[in-house]
C-alpha cells in the first residue's frame, strides 16, 4: 500500500493515458439524470466528482451506493458504474436493474462480471490495472469518470492540462506533503479522529475517514461545514474525550463558512485541545482536492505504521463477504 501511494503521480500518468486511449460513445438520447453507483474504494471517486459537478452540471447528478437504483431511474438516466474488481455484488445488481430499465450504461472497472456484462449488452467500459486494493486504485477510475464527464458535456475540463498540473504540483510539493502527513499521523495517533471539510469538498473527508478505516486500522468521523452546523456541533456539549480534530480548508470557501470554521474551531477547543486546520495548495478545486487526497493517503500509512498496522489486511471485509455468500434469496 506504501508503494501504491508514493506512485500517485505515476498513476496519474498511466491513467490519463488510459482516459485517452478509451472508447467513448456519443451520448444517443436525451439524458435527464446520472446515477453514479459504486462502493467503498470503487464508489468514492463518484463522490468526489459529484463536488466538482454540482455547480456546473445541467443535470441532477446523485451516487448510489446500494443494491438498486433510486426510483427516478429510467431510460433517459446515464448510469455511470464502478466496480474496481468488477465483482462488487451490489454494484452488479444496480448495473442488471440499470440495463432493465433501458438506461444509458458506461463502467469502469479492472475486469470481472462488470467486464463481461459490457461485453454482452454492448455498453462502453474503460478498463484499469487490476490487481491491487481499489482503495489504492483511486487515480484511476476518479480520471475515467472525469473522462466520460468531460467527453458527455457534464464536466468541462482539459483533461491532459489538468493532469499535468496535478502531476507537476503534486511532485514539487512531495516532500513537504510526507513531512505534513506525519505531523498529521503523530496528532491523530491514539485518538478518535474528527475529519471536517467545508461544502464542496464533503467527498475528501469521506476518502480521508476510509482511509484511516482500512489502513489504519482506526475508526474515524467524517462531517462537512455547514451541514454539521445543524446536528452534530451539538453533540460536542457532551463533552467528548479523546478526539483530534482535522480541519481541511481551501481558498475557495464561501466567506459565510470560512467564518462558521472560525465559530466551529473556538466551540470545539472548549472541550479538546486537538484542534488542526490544514490547507491545500492549488489553482482549482480539482487540483486542491487530489492535493489532499494524496496527503489523507500519506496519513493514513504513517498512522497504519504507528499501530503496527498492515494496511492491506482486510480481514473482517473478507469474512463479510463469506457469510453472504451463504446466504442465498
Amino acid at each position: 500500500m506504501k508503494e501504491l501511494v508514493a506512485n500517485f503521480t505515476g498513476q496519474l500518468k498511466e491513467a490519463l493515458q488510459i482516459a485517452q486511449n478509451a472508447k467513448i460513445t456519443p451520448l444517443n438520447k436525451k439524458i435527464d439524470n446520472v446515477v453514479i453507483t459504486g462502493l467503498g474504494g470503487s464508489g468514492i471517486g463518484g463522490t468526489i466528482l459529484t463536488d466538482w459537478c454540482k455547480e456546473t452540471c445541467p443535470v441532477p447528478i446523485i451516487t448510489n451506493k446500494d443494491y438498486h437504483l433510486p426510483a427516478f431511474a429510467g431510460e433517459h438516466t446515464l448510469v455511470v458504474v464502478s466496480s474496481y474488481s468488477g465483482n462488487t455484488e451490489e454494484t452488479l445488481q444496480a448495473a442488471n436493474e440499470a440495463l432493465e430499465l433501458g438506461a444509458t450504461v458506461v463502467a469502469v472497472t479492472s475486469g470481472g462480471e462488470l467486464q463481461k456484462m459490457a461485453k454482452q449488452h454492448g455498453f462502453d467500459v474503460i478498463i484499469v490495472p487490476g490487481g491491487n486494493p481499489p482503495r489504492g486504485m483511486l487515480v484511476y477510475s476518479l480520471i475515467q469518470l472525469l473522462a466520460y464527464f468531460n467527453a458527455f458535456g457534464f464536466f468541462q475540463v482539459n483533461l491532459d492540462q489538468t493532469v499535468g498540473e496535478i502531476v507537476n504540483h503534486v511532485e514539487k510539493h512531495e516532500s513537504e506533503i510526507k513531512k505534513q502527513a506525519s505531523e498529521i499521523a503523530h496528532f491523530l495517533h491514539q485518538s478518535s479522529p474528527y475529519i471536517y471539510t467545508v461544502e464542496g469538498y464533503a467527498g475528501l473527508g469521506i476518502r480521508t475517514r476510509q482511509q484511516i478505516n482500512e489502513n489504519a486500522k482506526m475508526l474515524c468521523n467524517a462531517h462537512v461545514i455547514p451541514e454539521m452546523n445543524h446536528n452534530e456541533l451539538v453533540g460536542w456539549v457532551g463533552h467528548p474525550k479523546d478526539i483530534a480534530v482535522l480541519i481541511f480548508r481551501n481558498e475557495d470557501e464561501d466567506p459565510r463558512n470560512v467564518k462558521r470554521v472560525e465559530i466551529n474551531e473556538e466551540i470545539m477547543r472548549r472541550y479538546t485541545s486537538e484542534v488542526m486546520q490544514v490547507y491545500s495548495k492549488g489553482s482549482n478545486r480539482v487540483v486542491r482536492t487530489f492535493y489532499h487526497i494524496h496527503l489523507g493517503d500519506w496519513v493514513s500509512i504513517y498512522l497504519a505504521e504507528l499501530n503496527g498496522a498492515d494496511p492491506v489486511e482486510i480481514e473482517v471485509i473478507d469474512y463479510l463477504k463469506g457469510e453472504l455468500s451463504k446466504f442465498s434469496q
